[in-house]
């Protein structure tokens, strides 16, 4: 009889941990019980520091975005950030940190360093940003099931990039979207002006008193891939690098002797624009909805077990 028991148990168990085992999502559950604590490596110290999540992700909206910025932007910021710490987090799980303090990951400000940068509005910044943290706590973005990689930059040039025409990989949530708002941002252009001589110079370039330029391959979103200079072609990333440029969509004219380079945004243009997102948030929309216009088809999540 208890054999008979067992084995009609054993196949009404059967069906039940086949199915768990072929959908059970591949990427590992994000639980707030075990990954409460981002290993953040102290640039200037060399340390790597334990900080509670929340508190990290309070610490990089006041050092990624203006403080001065709309509640919903700073929100938006705050879901942005976590979800990018906590996908870094699970990807580097069996490494010795998670992320590091600078904008090779995040700027992460701690409150000394704040104090020093907001002096007498501190407490009130400090409010703003807390609040901002506060109401989105535990929400991450997700896109078919997974934790997004949350990229974001300063300005774009009107429309954002494509992850594969920055970057290598093709990401389906990191699509080119436009960004009408960034108009509103004190960097959305800059012009850099050059003795011609010293320009072809810094190129390597014969000193000629001519300037022949050709663009060959641009982004969806108008930046510079490819770059002919006086039969010499270079990438817009080499021409960024050379002249300390703030992005790829540039224009480069020659007056007068003088090479005139005017750019257009500032950063890889890849995710959410955080002046786009300001200027969204002047405009009325919500965090979600600028979440969810930056990055494409994806939803906001909740971490399980958390604690409010």
């Amino acid at each position: 009889m208890k054999k008979i028991l067992l084995f009609f148990l054993i196949t009404l168990l059967i069906p039940y941990i086949t199915i768990q085992f072929l959908f059970t999502n591949s990427t590992e559950e994000f639980m707030f019980t075990r990954n409460e604590q981002v290993r953040v490596y102290r640039n200037d110290s060399k340390k790597i520091e334990n900080i509670p999540l929340e508190e990290y992700v309070m610490g990089v909206v006041a050092g990624e975005m203006p403080a001065s910025f709309e509640l919903e932007a700073l929100k938006a910021q705050a879901v942005a950030s976590r979800s990018y710490v906590m996908y870094q987090m699970v990807k580097n799980k069996n490494k010795d940190y998670d992320v590091i303090d600078t904008v090779l990951n995040q700027v992460y400000l701690d409150s000394n360093t704040l104090k020093k940068k907001w002096g007498s509005k501190y407490e009130q910044y400090l409010g703003k940003i807390k609040e901002a943290v506060t109401e989105t706590a535990y929400e991450y973005v997700i896109y078919d099931g997974k934790i997004a990689e949350t990229l974001f930059f300063s300005t774009s040039t009107g429309y954002t990039e494509n992850s594969e025409e920055i970057f290598v990989s093709k990401v389906p949530y990191l699509r080119s979207v436009e960004s009408k708002w960034d108009n509103i941002s004190p960097v959305f252009n800059e012009e850099n002006k050059y003795q011609l001589d010293k320009f072809l110079k810094q190129l390597n370039l014969k000193v000629s008193d001519q300037l022949n330029v050709k663009i060959t391959s641009k982004t969806k979103g108008g930046r510079i891939k490819k770059i002919v200079i006086n039969e010499k072609e270079f990438t817009g990333d080499e021409i960024v690098k050379k002249f300390n440029l703030r992005s790829t969509c540039f224009e480069i004219e020659l007056i007068d002797n003088y090479v005139y380079i005017t750019t257009k945004g500032y950063g890889h243009g890849v995710g959410m624009s955080q002046y786009g997102a300001q200027g969204m948030a002047l405009a009325g929309y919500t965090y979600d909805e600028i979440i969810k216009h930056y990055y494409t088809n994806v939803e906001i999540k909740k971490i399980k077990n958390s604690i409010k």
